[in-house]
């Protein structure tokens, strides 16, 4: 999760859509690739999914679920990270989202899919505050 702390705090969401048709807001996440560690991964996926440049202030947890592809049941676990943006436009280039957008922080629970992201949110107010 990258946020900008640049006058009312915010954070950047991205959105997809659901096997229904319906957009799903959600946080930032992708996958490691070669050599690099979860850290890097986070950078290189925030940056890629919403155009934001940031840098590691924290971790956020981690949340484990399950989906099914292929009639196949697939375990996966996501690091999520707290970043503040240092740079970058907001940009919804990559193929994979369909729309990013900055949010007010205290609106970011609502506008999440997944009730595991929300949770970690709830972890942010209290992380900035040791940083800003």
């Amino acid at each position: 999760m990258v946020v900008d702390v640049a006058g009312a705090a915010r954070a950047a969401l991205i959105a997809r859509y659901g096997r229904e048709g319906r957009l799903r807001w959600s946080l930032p996440k992708g996958h490691v690739e070669g050599e690099e560690t979860i850290e890097e991964a986070a950078v290189r996926e925030v940056e890629e999914e919403t155009g934001i440049r940031g840098r590691i202030i924290a971790p956020l947890g981690a949340v484990d679920y399950w989906f099914s592809v292929d009639r196949r049941r697939v375990h996966k676990t996501v690091h999520h990270h707290l970043l503040l943006a240092i740079g970058g436009v907001l940009s919804d280039a990559d193929l994979e989202v369909a729309e990013v957008a900055w949010v007010p922080l205290a609106d970011v629970p609502g506008r999440l899919a997944h009730e595991d992201e929300r949770h970690l949110v709830g972890l942010v107010p209290g992380l900035l505050a040791d940083v800003t």
